[in-house]
């Protein structure tokens, strides 16, 4: 499962592979694009267990954000009591059965996250809505505050803390008692970095960027060592690794766009002329090596999970031990630690056995090279250690999966397991459906991965369902087993639906092969994958042939647009939210700069769905988020005008307030939506529902 938001691990990730145009969603919610029915395959007595309401999902969590003070004396959590507010709520260690101190964001803040940056100070990430002009959006901000909320500041040192909302915190500094660093995110002081003391609001530039340069890294003594810019080459963009050698900086290596084999710096060692690097080195996967400075070269492998990405590497954020090597962040069923760290390893190995994870094993074909491979995951949930404190007296604890919410536990040095809460106490999972890993065969015998959901045998019998075809969004992106937020998976699952998640050729995160097959096949190849994963399904038995839909949401919603296009046959409906219509928009979105034109523009083109309205067999409906700044609401606008044009049926809805990802959603737009689309199932996907 993905770590909690630790704020003493460091994963560095790459600034393109995980930041792209074409990327419209957060992983959390983009990659899932789900949207289901009703309950039309309800057994026939009543049942003993609650179905999940669309309010289940669609509430705030009632406890988020849990992490640790380094000194373990501290706790700190987003909390939400009501489900639709929010605040942050800090307890001691050693009486958790107390009430805790309670810190407010404002009237007109949503508490995002919390973190602590010193033993005794807070940083507090909050989101509120803005107009500028015709453009309604949304504003993340942060503001430091003392355990108990007195003595508010902005993050760049200043006492109003409504101040310089273009500045971040870049790390707390473990090793330093006083001050955190800080860097300028937009206006013309962009790329200066500062040390903010913390308790004084003084600070002290210590480094300067520029436009030339950006990704800027520090090594274990905190200082800067290497950044990376944009050039050319005889026309050809590329990014260039710097890194400095003494009083000057050198440049190392470089990688072409129009290649796309990204390789970069993802972490410093003790040793000041090693680093580790994250590259394919020729392979489909990543994997993480060791680079020679004085020679310029890479050395021997240190991590690499076969058939699976490399992501990045987990180093200590203590002050006594910063920089440690702690183990390797992976990408299979979902983001994984393998912990190099022995007293790591041997805690995780013993809270998995407490809360009793149980693992299965997986057959997996290798995409690039169909070779068998056998690996173990965790059943229905797993646990992981998402933080700790400095001498691991206490540990935090995530419990979460697909069929679990994520709950919270303490762990301390006696043995002592504590759960803290669940962030959805209110849920009855009963009826939640079996969730797993599967893989099937393209038509041009492509191996496409693909997350499955099916509902209860016990409750809903063997099958054949009513199915949802789920495409994630980005595309450059993909899905996890894990636990769904927004409910398009689970929700409709619990009423009787099969949801099948199939990472279609140019998802990102399962290989350079499966990614670049996608390219220049937007509604083609790239929509044949999801029609094959239909087709797989009815040929298993779990889906009913003529009770199948597609909903996605961002690019996902373009794929169901371009679905109601396709004269396949296959979908009763499709449901298409927040996605881009033209194909002549998306290229434009690519265009501004070369190096993304380069990287990204050139896997963009294929079928556009607002120029082929007219060919719209299917009852499409479509909704957008009022307050969308990534996708333009005029693009789903100028789809249903074509489709009224065209008197195709269609539906529409404008969903007032929300944006874009999901952290951009009010409370109660994800139960808005999960019963306007349940709705649509019922009465108007295809003859008599879905």
């Amino acid at each position: 499962m993905a770590l909690a938001n630790p704020i003493r691990l460091t994963l560095q990730t790459s600034g393109y592979r995980v930041r792209p145009v074409l990327q419209f969603l957060h992983r959390t919610a983009m990659a899932v694009l789900a949207v289901g029915a009703c309950a039309t395959a309800a057994a026939a007595q009543a049942p003993s267990y609650r179905l999940p309401t669309a309010d289940d999902f669609g509430r705030e969590a009632a406890i988020r954000n849990v992490s640790l003070s380094p000194d373990g004396k501290h706790i700190a959590a987003v909390m939400s009591p009501d489900g639709l507010t929010a605040y942050v709520a800090v307890w001691k260690t050693d009486s958790v059965d107390k009430a805790p101190v309670t810190v407010g964001c404002g009237d007109r803040n949503r508490c995002m996250g919390v973190s602590f940056i010193k033993n005794d100070r807070l940083v507090i990430n909050i989101r509120q809505q803005i107009n500028s002009g015709a453009i309604k959006g949304h504003l993340f901000r942060s503001f430091i505050t003392k355990l108990d909320g007195s003595s508010q500041v902005a993050v760049d040192g200043s006492k109003d803390p409504n101040n310089f909302e273009s500045v971040r915190v870049v790390d707390s500094l473990p090793r330093d008692p006083r001050r955190i660093l800080v860097t300028v995110t937009s206006g013309s002081n962009a790329g200066s970095y500062y040390k903010v003391d913390v308790y004084s609001g003084s600070r002290q530039k210590v480094f300067q960027g520029s436009d030339k340069f950006f990704e800027e890294r520090r090594d274990l003594n905190g200082d800067f060592r290497a950044r990376q810019s944009l050039g050319y080459e005889n026309g050809d963009a590329y990014i260039a690794q710097w890194i400095r050698e003494g009083d000057n900086w050198v440049e190392h290596f470089r990688w072409y766009a129009k290649n796309r084999e990204p390789t970069e710096v993802v972490g410093f060692t003790a040793d000041p002329n090693i680093l580790y690097v994250r590259t394919n080195n020729g392979g489909d996967n990543t994997s993480i090596y060791e680079y020679d400075i004085k020679a310029r070269k890479l050395l021997e492998q240190v991590f690499a999970f076969k058939s699976f990405d490399a992501q990045g590497v987990v180093q200590s954020r203590s002050a006594n031990t910063y920089g440690d090597l702690l183990g390797f962040f992976y990408g299979a069923d979902t983001t994984h630690v393998y912990w190099t760290d022995e007293k790591l390893a041997s805690l995780t190995k013993g809270v998995r056995k407490a809360l009793g994870v149980r693992n299965v094993p997986v057959q997996w074909t290798d995409i690039a090279t169909g070779e068998k491979i056998r690996y173990a995951t965790a059943d229905g949930f797993d646990v992981e250690l998402s933080d700790w404190s400095d001498d691991f007296k206490y540990a935090i604890v995530t419990k979460v999966g697909p069929r679990q919410p994520v709950e919270y536990y303490l762990l301390t040095d006696s043995g002592q397991l504590s759960k803290l809460g669940a962030s959805r106490p209110w849920f009855d999972t009963t009826a939640l459906g079996d969730v797993r890993l599967v893989q099937y065969a393209a038509r041009d015998g492509l191996m496409i991965p693909g997350i499955l959901t099916t509902p209860r045998k016990d409750l809903y019998g063997p099958g054949p369902y009513p199915t949802l075809i789920v495409p994630h969004g980005g595309p450059w992106a993909r899905d996890d087993l894990d636990w769904d937020p927004t409910g398009w998976n689970q929700y409709f699952t619990a009423r009787g639906y099969a949801v099948l998640q199939p990472q279609y050729r140019g998802s990102d995160g399962w290989g350079q092969k499966l990614w670049r097959a996608g390219d220049r096949e937007w509604g083609q190849k790239m929509q044949d994958d999801k029609d094959d994963g239909a087709k797989w399904l009815i040929a298993q038995g779990i889906a009913n042939p003529d009770r199948i839909a597609m909903h996605g949401y961002s690019y996902g919603g373009y794929a169901a647009m371009a679905a109601s296009v396709r004269p396949n046959g296959l979908y009763q409906c499709a449901i298409a939210g927040a996605g881009p219509s033209s194909m002549n928009y998306m290229q434009t979105r690519t265009s501004f700069n070369s190096f993304q034109e380069e990287y990204q523009g050139q896997t963009i083109d294929g079928l556009s769905p607002l120029d082929n309205a007219s060919k719209v067999s299917i009852p499409v409906f479509v909704y957008h988020g009022e307050r969308d700044t990534n996708v333009p609401i005029s693009q789903s606008e100028k789809f249903v005008a074509a489709l009224k044009a065209n008197g195709k049926p269609h539906k529409y809805l404008e969903l007032k307030g929300m944006g874009h990802s999901i952290n951009t959603w009010e409370a109660g737009q994800t139960a808005e939506m999960l019963i306007a689309v349940e709705g649509y199932l019922k009465t108007e996907c295809g003859p008599g529902g879905l």
